[in-house]
């Protein structure tokens, strides 16, 4: 029996034919041509599309991380240039073109990027005349950003020196076509901008093709001159060539010359406007003089100069007058004040604390008294209680019983008062109290009731 053949898994076969199309120098790395179709732009924001020509199409996909850079819109039927490679996408056995770079294919098509990202920066307010400023009416210096080999640096620095030949232009050489033109462009703008001299940048180049101005339209350069803490100046082509960056700018020239006379003024006129001012300068003095000796003349022709002591009478009499006012008014607020005072006075004396304490000695006079008459009658009172309560115990009293004849017999040791001569018997040592004294006696015999030794 012959070797056993090797069977192969769908995926297998799939991950196979992928690694031998991705390691294929042609098919690695291609551009293709062809017209979109099918167009998708999921929310994901990858691509989907078929590009197509007269004879074949082929899927397409282009991921987010590559679509987010594109200089104008994929849409239905545009005709493009697309990079990338051809790979299988292993679950679907479908081989597929990856897509990693697209530009517009022919003029048409770079009209349609051109019209995309305008719409684009006037939605963002890019162009709104709101956010361009004023060149400055007398700059310190002038920055160029532009080739140094073209005529366009040539009519900007001549004509600037025609006008304002004493301001200093620096001129920072670019590319101003080509694939490297965009980024020399947005790093010029941005080292002008430190540079920091500059009041005023003009940007532009000489006419040409819209091809050859592309790099004019594109959105990094756009941003850049948005971007420009220093006003800019757009001069790029000629009086009919309009670019993106003769929207965001803040000033549009239709040729680098015109850019050149809107940045400075020209010496010329300064000289007639100052020549203007001077005159009216001098007018303006001679006006004033005039008007100032006609015064004087007016004030020497007034009769405070013409008899002067008959002014000051005037006013020494004046004087008078208003001192025999100020006396009045100082009389009257002096007696009105005294009276003010009087009514103070006797408010005072009402309150002084003499007085209040003459009352409150009159007050506690009059209180001791009645609390003295109270306790009296208190005390009066208690003593007829007192002695009534007395008379009832002095008739209650044993003494007065004793008086009589009666005495109180105690037991001698205990002190205990004997009431019955069952508490005793014959031997005890007994007290007997009389009214007057006591005697110490012993019991010789028990009668009338038991003894205790029966």
């Amino acid at each position: 029996m012959g070797k056993e053949p090797k069977v192969y898994s769908i995926k297998e076969i799939n991950k196979y034919i992928r690694m031998k199309l991705e390691t294929d120098l042609v098919l690695g790395d291609v551009w293709l041509r062809g017209e979109i179709s099918n167009f998708t732009h999921h929310s994901s924001g990858h691509m989907y599309f078929t590009l197509k020509d007269s004879d074949s199409r082929l899927k397409c996909v282009m991921f987010a991380s590559h679509n987010a850079r594109l200089p104008f819109r994929p849409k239905e039927g545009a005709k493009v240039m697309a990079r990338g490679n051809i790979s299988v996408y292993e679950r679907d056995g479908n081989y597929q073109f990856y897509v990693m770079a697209m530009q517009p294919d022919g003029i048409g098509s770079l009209y349609l990027a051109f019209e995309q990202l305008k719409g684009k920066l006037d939605s963002e307010g890019l162009f709104l005349s709101a956010r361009k400023r004023a060149l400055p009416p007398y700059p310190k210096a002038i920055g160029v950003i532009t080739s140094p080999t073209g005529a366009a640096v040539r009519d900007i620095i001549t004509t600037i020196q025609r006008r304002y030949p004493f301001i200093p232009v620096y001129v920072y050489p670019v590319l101003v076509q080509g694939k490297g033109a965009a980024p020399s462009i947005v790093g010029a703008i941005e080292a002008m901008n430190r540079f920091g001299d500059c009041d005023v940048l003009i940007v532009g180049r000489g006419g040409g093709s819209l091809e050859e101005l592309w790099a004019f339209n594109e959105e990094s350069v756009a941003r850049a001159i948005a971007g420009s803490a220093i006003p800019v100046i757009s001069a790029v082509g000629h009086e009919t060539d309009f670019t993106i960056a003769d929207f965001v700018a803040d000033i549009r020239a239709a040729t680098p010359t015109a850019a050149a006379e809107l940045a400075v003024p020209h010496i010329a006129e300064l000289k007639q406007q100052r020549e203007r001012l001077n005159q009216r300068l001098v007018g303006a003095m001679n006006r004033s003089v005039t008007a100032e000796k006609e015064r004087l003349a007016r004030i020497r022709r007034s009769p405070f100069f013409l008899h002067p002591r008959r002014y000051m009478l005037d006013q020494a009499q004046r004087l008078d007058r208003l001192k025999e006012q100020l006396e009045q008014r100082m009389l009257k607020r002096l007696s009105k004040e005294d009276a003010r005072l009087s009514q103070l006075q006797a408010k005072l004396g009402a309150r002084h604390p003499g007085s209040a304490l003459q009352q409150s000695a009159k007050r506690l006079a009059s209180v001791t008294r009645g609390l003295e008459m109270s306790v009296g009658s208190i005390l009066k009172e208690h003593r007829l209680r007192l002695n009534g309560a007395i008379g009832q115990l002095d008739a209650l009293s044993p003494l007065k019983v004793m008086a009589r004849g009666y005495s109180l017999v105690y037991d001698h040791d205990s002190g205990r008062l004997i009431k019955s001569v069952s508490e005793t018997k014959s031997g005890d040592a007994v007290q007997v109290r009389l009214m007057n004294g006591r005697l110490m006696c012993r019991v010789e015999a028990v009668e009338g009731g038991e003894s205790s030794e029966s």
